[in-house]
């Protein structure tokens, strides 16, 4: 016996707390190893229905349009193709309302009342090329804010629920009809309140449509009061088909239980993709089923496609940010990912027997009734209740032997094949996604060291695979010189590349009034504040570029199209979008339709920095030239200075952007930007 132990020993007789057995057991991991049942003879848990990603909430996957192949297809198929990368089951996106919904806007298919058109934004490219890959995938659509024309002048979608309902159900219609898309599942309103009328009514509509198939998730908000709601309205209950709740840090409630419906943790994950966000998927993965009995997780976001000085930036499974440059990073959560869904698909059932070891960490079990089975450990000591950061260290993880015994129709297994994940947060070493050698059984037992933050995947599948491409390009900053005069534009897409909507919706526009230089622009098109999902700005906003950028100029030729009030500007400097873009500063160069200009150092209009008369009218092309040297700025109007030197307040750095006084129609062509 060495020093250590004699040690310990002393001090157990000095203090008479603890045994001897367990002192030796803390040096040896465990002196026998915990034993954990698989069996299947008492019958089946709750049917799985598969992992996923989220598009959406908002404009996450903005800029992996703008990729250049061969590296969007790659991301692609990291994310979806099977048997390749994190093999998603399921692909949710948002159905896009106009209004800011975390990180941009998303074009609605009816911005107005009479206006329908099923190809704005890329929601649609994306399913349809997550559908490539993978026929099989489970499609959902949800609402996170809606057009202007839906309240009726109102903040709230249920005042007028019929109307709610046909947009709501066009959007279904339309994603068959242009696109070949079959919708599985729609949501009712993101993290907002649910109205029941509402939800009945929506039955009824799908129903007699002939989309019966299509089945409703509520209230993708908390698991209450919906659960209750369901358990005092029959009604109710017939027509829910899935309780869905957000960051339920993996414990659902008794009355979702009691109602008997499928549980999915409709929205979670939210960190950062690296190590410790990949290690905190790993125990929801399995936990969200261990704790709560939830059946489908669901990562916010899908892919961290946007600027990532935007709010929660690289909070993805991967990072795709930079298509001017074609990097993009494979990144811890989407081999994780794989653990689980390479090796089950939806229709497979837990087992019955699952749980938490001994020691801490989780097991999960699954199989397809037909003989295969799969099981996944994790033994993650990095976690956070909703999985955003800062993560708690813990839950008493410590190594240990684990030895599972199989039971039922799995006792005659003999060879199970072995995945393998192991996080290093000390020397940064991990290892991802790792085929080691098959484990054999003995009398349909075996077992296994577990050390802290690993997991495991133990399968009858073989075809299981670590997909791999050649390294793409290496990251690069926003070029420093830009310009886009709109007149090439890619037919799948009604955004131009790299613009950011922050507020309002900027797509591409054919003036057939214009047979000069003007025909192809880039218009903006909301007209009516939307019904919002966060605080929207009162001005409309689309941001580009790095936003470490300091000096810059900035010029583009605008169009006001409203008479009297109408306005626009090009900024500098701008500092915030997302749910914070109300109070974005910078430096905000405005001219307007009665004849006057002012620059201002924030998005509002508040901070006036100088002003005065411009000349400019609506219905007349201008140029705007903002030029942003250190603590000064000069702009010109039509190529002729027309306010020189002001003295800045700040900030710093920040994004170009374009933009206009309120929701309102106006147009840009041949925007510039260069930074020095």
């Amino acid at each position: 016996m060495n020093m250590a132990v004699k040690q310990n020993i002393s001090a157990f007789k000095f203090h008479g707390i603890v045994s001897i057995f367990v002192i030796f057991c803390s040096y040896v991991f465990a002196c026998r190893a915990q034993s954990y049942i698989l069996d299947d003879e008492k019958g089946l848990g709750r049917e799985f229905d598969g992992i996923g990603g989220l598009s959406g909430g908002g404009a996450t996957s903005r800029l992996l349009v703008n990729y250049p192949e061969p590296y969007r297809s790659q991301v692609l198929d990291y994310l979806f193709k099977p048997n390749f990368g994190a093999s998603l089951h399921i692909l949710k996106v948002e159905i896009g309302g106009d209004a800011q919904t975390t990180d941009g806007t998303e074009p609605s298919h009816m911005h107005y009342e009479d206006d329908e058109n099923y190809f704005r934004g890329y929601e649609w490219w994306l399913m349809r090329e997550a559908k490539k890959r993978n026929p099989n995938i489970t499609l959902i659509g949800l609402p996170w804010a809606f057009p202007g024309w839906i309240g009726r002048g109102k903040n709230w979608p249920y005042d007028y629920p019929d109307i709610t309902v046909y947009y709501v159900v066009s959007w279904i219609i339309g994603a068959k009809q242009y696109h070949d898309l079959d919708i599985d599942y729609v949501g009712i309103w993101n993290e907002r309140n649910f109205d029941s009328k509402y939800i009945k009514l929506l039955r009824y509509t799908l129903d007699k449509h002939g989309l019966e198939r299509v089945k409703i998730i509520a209230s993708d908000n908390l698991w209450e009061p919906i659960s209750l709601f369901m358990m005092l309205d029959t009604e109710l209950r017939d027509v829910v088909d899935v309780i869905g709740a957000h960051y339920p840090g993996t414990y659902s409630v008794a009355d979702a239980v009691k109602t008997g419906k499928k549980l999915w943790s409709s929205e979670d994950y939210s960190t950062f993709n690296d190590d410790i966000g990949g290690g905190c998927w790993a125990r929801i993965l399995n936990q969200n089923y261990v704790n709560g009995l939830m059946t489908s997780t669901i990562s916010w976001n899908l892919v961290a496609s946007y600027y990532e000085d935007l709010p929660f930036g690289k909070d993805g499974l991967m990072t795709a940010q930079e298509p001017w440059s074609g990097n993009y990073l494979v990144e811890s959560p989407i081999w994780i990912t794989a653990h689980t869904t390479q090796f089950t698909q939806p229709g497979w059932s837990y087992l019955q027997t699952v749980g938490h070891f001994k020691h801490g960490g989780s097991y999960v079990a699954l199989t397809d009734g037909l003989g295969n089975l799969t099981i996944v450990i994790e033994t993650m000591t990095h976690d956070h209740s909703v999985c955003i950061r800062p993560p708690l260290p813990g839950f008493n993880v410590s190594a240990q032997n684990a030895t599972f015994s199989l039971k039922g129709s799995f006792s005659t297994l003999t060879v199970l094949q072995v995945w393998y994940s192991r996080f290093d947060f000390k020397t940064r070493k991990p290892t991802y996604f790792k085929q080691l050698s098959p484990i054999k059984l003995s009398d349909g037992s075996f077992t296994l060291n577990l050390n802290v933050d690993e997991v495991y995947t133990l399968t009858t599948i073989t075809t299981g695979k670590k997909g791999s491409y050649p390294k793409p390009p290496d990251s690069k900053p926003f070029p420093k010189k830009y310009l886009d005069d709109f007149n090439v534009r890619n037919p799948s897409f009604t955004e131009a590349p790299y613009f950011a909507d922050q507020t309002g919706v900027f797509e591409y526009f054919i003036n057939m009034s214009d047979p000069g230089d003007h025909v192809f622009t880039l218009r903006q098109v909301v007209t009516q504040r939307p019904v919002t999902w966060v605080a929207d700005a009162d001005q409309t906003i689309s941001v580009i570029g790095d936003h470490s950028w300091q000096n810059m100029t900035v010029s583009c030729d605008i169009y006001i199209e409203t008479a009297n009030k109408g306005g626009v500007f090009v900024a500098g400097r701008v500092t915030k979008g997302g749910g914070e873009v109300r109070n974005t500063k910078g430096i905000f160069f405005w001219v307007f339709a009665d004849g006057t200009y002012k620059v201002t150092n924030d998005l509002r209009g508040e901070i006036v920095l100088t002003e005065g008369l411009s000349g400019t009218r609506a219905g007349v092309w201008h140029t705007l030239t903002l030029r942003i040297e250190g603590t000064f700025a000069s702009g010109m109007l039509n190529g002729y200075p027309l306010w020189m030197n002001v003295m800045l307040l700040g900030p710093s750095n920040g994004w170009a952007a374009i933009g206009t006084r309120a929701f309102e129609p106006a147009q840009y062509d041949n925007f510039y930007v260069e930074a020095n």
